[in-house]
Parts: C-alpha cells; sequence; structure tokens
C-alpha cells in the first residue's frame, strides 16, 4: 500500500503480516518529467521512502521500463535515500510513459514491502516543426470558378502532443507567383488547409505557385513551408460553330449505314480538351428514325449516317448545338430493292404420306418498289435436297412433287426445309424458307436386327433379339412377336419387359444344321412384317459355343499372322522335331491361348471355361486344329523358343 507526501517523496505504507488485505489500494499520482532536460545527469526526480524507515534500515531499488528493461539503466535509484533519477535527456515522440516498480526492503531481512507502481509521464515540449504531408501539392481550378471555390486541399503534420498547442497547426499563404492578375487571388483556411477562389479573372493559360506557411502553437510557433502548383484548366465557354448552315447531299434508297455528309465545326477552348471535343444530335427532321449522327475521328465534326432503309424522297433535318446550327437536306435516289416474303419462314405441318401433286400451301413475296411496275416470278433454289416440292412460276403455289418420309435422311427433327426464290424484272432476288413438319404416319413395319444366330443343340441359351421401327414413338414400340409356321415347333419367342427386345430359344434337340426361323413382329398400331432369323445349330451344350465364338476373331488374326510368317525361314511342320521338347509345346500353346484371349477382349481376362477340354474337343472335331499348329509355330518365333542352326560341326553333336 502506498501514500504520496508533499516536497516529491513517495512513502511505503505499513503492511504488517496477519492484517488482512483492503478491498482497494492507494492509487500514487504519476510523476511529471519534461522531455529535452539539460541535466546534469544523473538528475533527481522523487524521494522513496518507507514507514518502517524509523525503525530499521530499508534497501531499495527499482524494476521495470528504463530500469532493468530496454532501455536498461535509464532510470536508477540510490539504494539506501531511495532518491529515483535519470540518466539522461527523455523523449517523448519515443516514448512518453515508462512503469517502473519499487521495491523496499529491511537491511536484516526482517521487514519486507511489497513493490510499489510508480508512473513516470514525459512532459511535451515544441521540438517539433509541422512537416507537410507532400512538396508541392498539385491541384487544378477551372477558369470560370466564382468566388469561394474550394478546390483543393494541404495538409501538415507535427510529432509532438496532439492534445496540447505545440502540435495546433494554422495555414497561411506567403505569397503568389505570378501575382497578376490579383496577388491575392487565391486564400487558404488557416484551420483546414483548403485553398479557394479569392478573386476574378483566372486564366487557363497561367499556373499559379503559391508558397504555404505552417506554424504549431496555433499559428505562434515553429513554421515549416511548402508550395501548392495550381492549374487553371479549360472551362467550355465557347460554343462550337457549324463552317457553314445550309448542306445539300444525295444518297441512294435502301442503303443502310451510307454517310450522308460530314459537318466540320470550330471552337475556341482548349484543343483536345473535354471542352474542345464535339457532341451532335439531330434536333429535328428525324422522325421516322432513318439518320444518326456520330463524332467524327478528329472530334471537330459530325458525320450523319443511315440507319435504317430509305425510300426516294426529301428528307429535311437540322443537326444544331446550342449556338450553332446546320440544316441537311438529303435527296434519296431509288435503286432497285429485292422482292420481301413474308415471313421469312414459313411453318406448315403435313402427313408425309401425301400423293404426288397435292397442294401444300401458297408463299408469296411482295415487290418494296411500289414506283416501279415489275412481275415476280417463283422458283424453287438448289436447297431442296430431296426433290420432294415444286412451286407455280406466277402464283406461289407449292405443290408435293415425290413422295415425301419423314424417317428420310433430309428431315430434321421432323421438318424438311426448302428454299423459295422470288425474281422481280431487274432481276433482284428475294429469298424465303418453307418449313414443312411433317406428321408421321405408321409407313414403317419393324424390323429384327439380329438376323443370324448360332446355338447349341444340347442346353441351349437363350438369345436376346432387338427389334427397330423407323416410325417414331407413337408407331413403334411396344411391340409384339409371333413364330410362324413350322418354327412354332422348334422354338419359344417372348417379349422382354420394355417390349423393345424379345427372347428366342429352341425348345427341342435339333441336329446339327441350318434352320430358318419365321417370325411376324407387330408395332403399336398393328402394322406387321415377317422377318426370317438363319439359326446355324452345333452339336455343343449351354455357352459353350458362346466361349467359342467369342475368341473365334483371336484365332483368325493368328491364322493371318501364320501366312506372313510363310515368307521367312521360321520353323514349319517339317521341323517341328528340331524346335522345341513336347511339354516346352504345351506350355507355350498354354501361355498363346492366354494372350490371344486379351487380343480377343480387348484387354478383359479370358474367361477361365476358355481351356475346358471338351472345347478344344469340339475345336478338333470341327477341323479347327490347323489353328493350334500355327499359334505354336508363331508362338516358338516370337518367344525365341525354338533352336538356331548350328555354326560348328561341335555344335551339331
Amino acid at each position: 500500500h502506498f501514500v504520496t507526501s508533499s516536497g516529491g517523496v513517495q512513502e511505503f505504507t505499513e503492511s504488517l503480516a496477519g492484517l488482512k488485505r483492503r478491498k482497494r489500494e492507494w492509487v500514487i499520482p504519476p510523476i511529471y518529467f519534461p522531455e529535452n532536460h539539460r541535466g546534469p545527469f544523473p538528475n533527481e526526480m522523487v524521494q522513496i521512502k518507507s514507514s518502517h524507515a524509523k525503525e530499521t534500515k530499508m534497501i531499495f531499488s527499482i524494476t521495470g521500463e528504463g530500469a532493468d528493461k530496454p532501455p536498461v539503466g535509464l532510470f536508477t535509484i540510490n539504494k539506501t535515500t531511495g532518491w529515483l533519477s535519470v540518466t539522461k535527456p527523455l523523449d517523448r515522440e519515443t516514448k512518453d510513459k515508462y512503469v517502473l516498480q519499487a521495491h523496499s526492503i529491511a537491511a536484516d531481512g526482517e521487514v519486507k514491502e511489497g513493490p510499489m507502481e510508480i508512473i513516470l509521464c514525459v512532459i511535451d515540449q515544441n521540438d517539433n516543426m509541422p512537416i507537410f504531408t507532400q512538396n508541392p501539392f498539385l491541384g487544378s481550378v477551372p477558369e470560370a470558378s466564382l468566388k469561394e471555390f474550394e478546390f483543393m486541399t494541404v495538409t501538415a503534420t507535427d510529432g509532438d502532443d496532439p492534445e496540447t498547442d505545440n502540435a495546433d497547426i494554422r495555414y497561411s499563404i506567403i505569397s503568389q507567383d505570378p501575382p497578376q492578375p490579383d496577388p491575392h487571388m487565391f486564400a487558404i483556411n488557416s484551420i483546414t488547409g483548403g485553398i479557394r477562389v479569392n478573386s476574378d479573372g483566372l486564366d487557363r493559360e497561367v499556373r499559379y505557385t503559391l508558397l504555404i506557411k505552417a506554424a504549431d502553437l496555433a499559428g505562434n510557433g515553429l513554421v515549416s513551408t511548402g508550395t501548392a502548383v495550381i492549374t487553371v484548366t479549360d472551362s467550355n465557354d465557347h460554343a462550337p460553330q457549324f463552317e457553314k448552315t445550309m448542306y445539300t447531299t444525295s444518297v441512294p434508297e435502301n442503303k443502310v449505314g451510307a454517310v450522308v455528309v460530314k459537318l466540320p465545326v470550330t471552337d475556341g477552348d482548349e484543343p483536345q480538351s473535354p471542352a474542345w471535343i464535339a457532341k451532335f444530335r439531330i434536333i429535328s427532321g428525324n422522325n421516322g428514325g432513318f439518320f444518326a449522327i456520330n463524332t467524327g475521328p478528329n472530334k471537330q465534326e459530325g458525320i450523319i449516317t443511315t440507319v435504317k432503309v430509305l425510300q426516294s424522297l426529301i428528307v429535311p433535318f437540322a443537326n444544331p448545338l446550342q449556338t450553332s446550327t446546320a440544316t441537311v437536306i438529303v435527296n434519296v435516289q431509288d435503286v432497285n430493292e429485292a422482292p420481301v416474303f413474308d415471313p421469312e419462314e414459313q411453318i406448315i405441318s403435313k402427313p408425309e404420306d401425301l400423293e404426288v401433286g397435292t397442294e401444300l400451301t401458297v408463299y408469296t413475296a411482295t415487290d418494296p418498289d411500289t414506283a416501279r411496275v415489275q412481275i415476280v416470278t417463283y422458283r424453287v433454289s438448289s436447297e431442296d435436297p430431296a426433290g420432294w416440292v415444286s412451286v407455280d412460276r406466277d402464283t406461289g403455289l407449292i405443290r408435293v412433287k415425290s413422295s415425301m418420309d419423314r424417317e428420310s435422311p433430309f428431315v430434321k427433327d421432323g421438318k424438311y426445309k426448302v428454299l423459295i426464290l422470288a425474281v422481280d424484272d431487274v432481276p433482284a432476288t428475294g429469298t424465303g424458307t418453307l418449313v414443312i413438319e411433317l406428321e408421321d404416319v405408321n409407313d414403317n413395319a419393324p424390323v429384327i436386327e439380329e438376323r443370324e444366330i448360332t446355338v447349341c443343340n444340347k442346353d441351349p441359351v437363350t438369345v436376346l433379339v432387338s427389334v427397330t421401327d423407323k416410325d417414331g414413338p407413337s408407331f413403334a414400340a411396344p411391340f409384339t412377336v409371333e413364330l410362324q409356321g413350322e418354327s412354332r415347333i422348334h422354338w419359344t419367342a417372348r417379349m422382354n419387359e420394355s417390349s423393345k427386345f424379345f427372347f428366342l430359344e429352341n425348345i427341342v434337340l435339333l441336329n446339327i444344321g441350318e434352320y430358318s426361323v419365321v417370325l411376324r413382329v407387330f408395332d403399336s398400331g398393328l402394322h406387321f412384317q415377317d422377318n426370317t432369323i438363319r439359326a446355324s445349330v452345333h452339336d455343343c451344350a449351354g455357352e459353350e459355343l458362346q466361349y467359342m465364338n467369342n475368341y473365334f476373331l483371336a484365332f483368325t488374326v493368328v491364322y493371318f499372322t501364320f501366312f506372313l510368317m510363310m515368307h521367312f525361314p521360321l520353323c514349319t511342320p517339317l521341323y517341328m522335331s528340331k524346335c522345341s521338347q513336347t511339354p516346352l509345346l504345351l506350355n507355350i500353346f498354354y501361355i498363346q491361348l492366354f494372350k490371344v484371349s486379351l487380343v480377343a477382349e480387348r484387354g478383359t481376362i479370358e474367361h477361365p471355361q476358355f481351356f475346358k477340354i471338351n472345347i478344344l474337343i469340339y475345336l478338333l472335331k470341327r477341323k479347327l486344329y490347323i489353328f493350334i499348329k500355327y499359334i505354336l509355330i508363331v508362338k516358338f518365333h516370337s518367344s525365341n523358343f525354338y533352336k538356331t542352326t548350328p555354326t560348328s560341326p561341335r555344335e551339331r553333336v
């Protein structure tokens, strides 16, 4: 606990053992010491005393910022007298406050006081002059600005205590260059630094330089100077003037984007400035919106162009600015225009099975050249890929020329497009598009896709057969199927859940051979067609034949490779005894079949049942042993298992 006594002395109060801690401790007021003190050093600031000093000798010490922490040694204390001293000048701008802890202990160690917090505040002195935030300051003001118009601000900062007058800055103008036409053309707000116009007569040809003073202590302290460079900018005080007030020109009709006339102007404002660049608009005579005016590349001319198709007439209109106008009379020259179809694209819907000669529609065009007497004729362009329509030369009546088919490759998304031409006397040609939406009719019977199948005669596997119909969804699935004639005795056929496929299976033991299975397939509209499937029956069971078919391509590849190798001196059946031993032949045969199966399945693992002995027996029965022999020969060469021809008598032994 601490108290403060008069005379710059800090006293420790009694803090005896056994006493309860008080709810509040004494608050020690800060110690104030000025910055930039001239010494001598060390300079005593305050004395620390203990209330036990009358009873025993006390020893004092300090800790904290400036004592045992950086900056170490800035403050010291006499351990016997308790005088706290500073060892060198303080700088408030470096650090404005220090917090120390004072400690007191009896020399015999029996009495020990708790630490006392000492706050040392550095008193500010006016040792920093104002500094401008930039130098020079750049600003601009329009030449037509009125008095009191504020257009820029200068600012300065001061490193001293902002709560004191040491950092209270005031601004003033020292001089103006040039001083004409008035030495006080500008004024400055002494507190904010805002510069404003103070007199009339600014000239855009002149640039002004002001010398500005910033002083602290509310204008009575330290001083610094800066400059403000002010550019007087051009004001839009000159209106552009047309070089001529009347223009007469001609432009062809029906030509969009044509340049009608160029209107040069002059302007007294500063060249290339925003005030000098001319902008144009049409104020009358353009009720139909036929014309547009834009500023030309040199920024001093207006260019009038056509934006709509013009008819042959005289169009007067004016193109003014606030103080300058010009009148342009445009004579539109008549040119021949092509006939125009209305609409440009005509859409009709017709059944696809219309008879040849049936009338589809009348599609005509009009000639916009009403002042001319011309005859419009019609014809079909080359863009009638299927040649399905014809058009009457004089009336534009369109008929069916040949049978149409919605399933034709020329029909896209059920639509067939024809380009019709309309030609006047000059001639000029207009085009129109006739879109025929073909309505589907049930004119296609269902078709079975798989026309050949291969099955075993024992434990046959069901074959999945697909059905398609060229007609649209309304006349296609669901399909139904019926076996015809003797096919009913040997086979069964049933549709799957989607009614787009059916399962075909032989139900009796058939002899090996070829059979014709006749099926009648109906679409949803009961339009049917008889389809014949050629069934090849082999002596096998279950899926064995299916596995064999999966690898037939692989054997074909090897067979072809054998004929290529006949052109080289490789092992042949005559030299089999010199190539390898029988066990090795069997191993190579197994490996080669494994590799061929990888090729046949395009990278997938071979089916394990491929190596069933009954499949190999079946191959031999079908006289396919020649494939196995060729496989062995190819493998010998590719794996280098065959022996090379001896080159010395010793090697031949």
